[in-house]
């Protein structure tokens, strides 16, 4: 099992889960953050001041998949989220040694 992490743009959530949500993904969990890679943040105007946004807005995806179904989540991921400018995110890929279904006990790939 394999756990994927996906940092993308907010307005790209939709397509992402219904990129994710045809190829069978069982479930995800969806955070919004706040981060800066290479863009560095950017500077707006407000009511005449300009002020510097360090932090912008992100939606983290987590989802846990078999191993053999990690190469194929990853290119949806990157179809459905790519604009071809600076800021489209980033993917994380780690090892799950353990998964378990709290309500039934049910351990290993039967507990996704």
């Amino acid at each position: 099992m394999q756990q994927i992490t996906a940092i993308v743009k907010p307005f790209k959530l939709d397509e992402v889960r219904e990129a994710l949500s045809e190829l069978g993904a069982n479930g995800l969990t969806v955070t919004e953050v706040k981060g800066f890679g290479r863009q560095k943040g950017h500077t707006e105007l407000y009511r005449g001041a300009e002020y510097v946004v360090d932090f912008l807005p992100k939606i983290r995806i987590d989802l846990v998949v078999p191993a053999d179904r990690t190469e194929i989540m990853i290119e949806a991921i990157i179809r459905a989220a790519r604009t071809g400018k600076i800021g489209d995110g980033k993917i994380f890929v780690t090892p799950v040694l353990q998964a378990i279904r709290i309500r039934t006990g049910e351990t290993g790939p039967d507990a996704l």
